[in-house]
């Protein structure tokens, strides 16, 4: 873990082997509700804020990340854009979640997909990018 002093991790989680959480100095807090599973593998990094809610599943492999690399100096990072994701949302296996985005309630993120703008409580996103399937 990296900036530890600005990781809140609620009760009841679990967190599996290989699992990186990250807030980079003076970088905005990552916020991880009750009861929420991170597999193996995820990587949650924090540049600008990062907020998870409460009972959600974060599925082996996932990146969540507000940040980039400078186009200039790729040594050089900078923030994307906050990220929130509600309650209850499920992150399918290697899924990607970039900076900026709000992703509802409820909603279920299919495997492999790149997650680029908003998705409504209870919506179905799959595919590069992300674009909601079904009712």
């Amino acid at each position: 873990m990296q900036g530890v002093e600005r990781i809140h991790l609620g009760t009841g989680c679990s967190v599996f082997e290989g699992a990186w959480l990250a807030s980079e100095p003076d970088g905005g807090d990552l916020r991880i509700g009750d009861n929420t599973y991170l597999g193996h593998d995820v990587h949650l990094h924090a540049y600008d804020a990062v907020t998870i809610g409460s009972g959600c599943v974060i599925a082996d492999g996932v990146f969540v990340g507000s940040s980039d690399h400078d186009r200039d100096d790729r040594h050089l990072v900078h923030g994307t854009g906050a990220i929130t994701i509600g309650d209850r949302v499920f992150l399918g296996q290697r899924c990607v979640v970039l900076g900026g985005v709000t992703i509802g309630d409820g909603a279920t993120i299919g495997a492999h997909a790149v997650v680029t703008k908003d998705v409504a409580p209870g919506q179905t996103v799959v595919g590069i990018p992300a674009r909601p399937v079904g009712a």
